[in-house]
């Protein structure tokens, strides 16, 4: 198919470019597009039978490997399937690589099937979009191609790093004869050198001037991937020079004695007095979305007189605290190591070394809110005479993951009910959620995606209906035998019994919570996946040791819990603010 070698080189260029994993759906429309990376010896490819999973399999490699993960499909309503996938990876910041075939355009509303306004469908949900020509035959049509292509894949992974939509429209005929090789000719790859942004000396002086002045520091961590190097500036930042560090478990700050990690309940029914006391005169924000709303509200109403957001080239202003005085547009990790070099430095020729000032007082007292809110949450799931719940089971779950590995947390309750919990700062885990959007639509296809991409334990902590909702993320066998899947089966959504809104309402089990009476015995026979099930904490933990040992095939545990039982737990908790 000479006429398709421009197609063929798209294979060629992704590998001369770095990406190693593609994710392809069935579909004749893209054949070519998918013979070409199926047939390239340095291409590894993932086929997902499902597009709106397979677009979130690709998110979940994505997040591992922090470079960009190809996804291929067909045309129509397969391409609007990958929107899910689409605009949480926008939102938080991961690299895709969308090719969707396509009908050439003169075809457009003619009552052709399989045919859709394709191009910028994703609209502002995509860093960029592009169309190819669907007519290759002139030198300058194929010169377009491969710099589209180059410029996608740089553009994908420029930081803020997002998803980049190729459109790809082909003419039949779309397969090669019988005795037709494939070759994969030498392209041309086109290199987007990095820079690191530097703030001028004035400005940097400004800043540690403002910085001086404030005795109340606060720092705040928003989603944000596992950064070993930032975690540990932050930790300086906080023993050495008596700032709080706060953050959550999706943003990877581990819970010790330094970082403050239970916000939602030690901000839970402040006095006034008490929320000044934690007031901070100068906020600094980094990362993406904060998931706990006492959190949100406290900046909100509480707002500190002078408030920096460290972001690395911004697209646009995030004032999500309702605060900003001063966005920075450098690395963050760069920024505060800077930072606490030169005033580590100032204190060592000032000779000061005294952690008696205000601002130590300040962490302090954050420190004991923290403490106290952490006492609170042990009581409430391994006091006497709790119930078996899903907080409880979470809790348990938590506390036996294995070392240095991942864990994903599923939307709705599980990723406020392992927040609440936290993971211990020895065990090393590295933690990702789908918080850019928050939906429940992909929880498990990523966690899939992510087992793909790494040799560690991956385990994801799910909801039922979250679980039932992905349950194509398990069809395109084999699923990866280092995934875990702790499943929460309460027979509802249960999060709807939780908030004030809809659980006062008659129609709350109907028409919000769905009860469904499934359980996940058929789903994990079917994908081959070794099944166990309780429903009590002594039969939980029994089995968690041998669910959490490596094995040639992957494990699901289903949690049974009664849904009363959860509510009068949470109410309980709730009420002791």
């Amino acid at each position: 198919m000479p006429v398709l070698q421009p197609i063929v080189n798209i294979a060629e260029l992704l590998v001369q470019q770095g990406i190693t994993d593609v994710v392809v759906s069935p579909g004749s429309r893209s054949a070519p597009l998918t013979l070409a990376v199926a047939r390239h010896p340095r291409l590894r490819v993932r086929v997902m039978a499902d597009e709106r999973s397979a677009g979130f399999v690709a998110l979940g490699m994505a997040q591992q490997s922090r470079r960009a993960v190809a996804v291929i499909c067909t045309s129509g309503s397969a391409v609007y399937n990958l929107a899910p996938a689409v605009v949480e990876a926008y939102f938080q910041q991961v690299p895709l690589l969308l090719l969707t075939a396509d009908r050439p355009h003169e075809w457009l509303y003619q009552q052709d099937g399989q045919t859709i306004d394709q191009p910028r469908l994703f609209g502002a949900h995509v860093k960029r979009s592009y169309d190819l020509p669907a007519d290759y035959t002139h030198a300058d049509a194929r010169w377009f191609i491969e710099r589209s292509i180059n410029e996608a894949i740089l553009f994908s992974q420029q930081t803020p790093a997002g998803p980049v939509h190729v459109n790809v429209p082909l003419r039949e005929p779309f397969y090669p004869a019988a005795d037709e090789a494939f070759r994969y000719e030498p392209v041309r790859t086109i290199d987007w050198l990095r820079t690191e942004a530097t703030l001028p000396a004035e400005i940097w002086h400004r800043l540690l001037t403002e910085w001086e002045r404030s005795e109340r520091t606060l720092i705040v961590v928003g989603q944000h991937p596992p950064d070993p190097a930032l975690l540990t500036v932050l930790q300086q930042i906080s023993d050495e020079l008596g700032v709080p560090v706060v953050g959550e478990i999706t943003s990877n700050l581990p819970r010790n004695d330094l970082f403050i990690t239970q916000t939602d309940t030690l901000l839970a029914g402040l006095t006034p007095d008490v929320a000044e006391a934690l007031r901070p005169n100068l906020l600094i924000t980094l990362g993406n979305s904060v998931l706990t709303r006492n959190l949100k509200t406290f900046l909100r109403q509480y707002p500190a007189r002078q408030h920096w957001h460290l972001t690395e080239n911004p697209d646009r202003l995030t004032d999500a605290f309702q605060s900003l005085t001063t966005l920075i547009p450098v690395s963050p990790r760069l920024f505060l190591e800077k930072l606490f070099a030169d005033l580590d430095y100032q204190r060592f020729l000032q000779g000061d070394d005294d952690d008696d000032s205000e601002g130590f007082a300040f962490r302090q007292h954050w420190q004991r809110a923290d403490r106290q809110a952490r006492r609170l949450v042990q009581q409430t799931v391994f006091g006497p005479d709790v119930p078996f719940t899903d907080w409880s089971a979470t809790a348990r779950v938590l506390e036996a993951l294995p070392a240095n590995s991942v864990l994903h947390l599923a939307n709705s309750m599980p990723v406020r009910y392992a927040n609440l919990c936290g993971v211990d700062a020895r065990q090393q885990i590295s933690v990702y959620a789908n918080r850019g959007v928050s939906g429940i639509d992909g929880c498990l296809s990523t966690a899939v995606g992510a087992a793909l991409q790494t040799d560690r334990l991956v385990t994801l902590l799910t909801g039922d209906v979250a679980f039932f909702y992905d349950r194509n993320a398990l069809w395109s066998a084999p699923v990866p035998p280092n995934l875990r899947v702790v499943l929460l089966n309460n027979d509802s959504g249960h999060i709807f019994r939780m908030i004030d809104g809809p659980s006062r309402q008659p129609e709350l089990e109907t028409y919000f919570e769905t009860p469904h009476g499934y359980t996940a015995q058929r789903t994990a026979a079917d994908a081959s996946l070794s099944y166990r099930a309780c429903d009590n904490v002594d039969e939980l933990a029994s089995l968690l040791p041998d669910f959490f040992l490596p094995g040639d095939q992957a494990k699901l545990v289903e949690i049974k819990t009664d849904k009363l039982a959860n509510q009068h737990q949470f109410a309980t908790y709730k009420a002791s603010f």
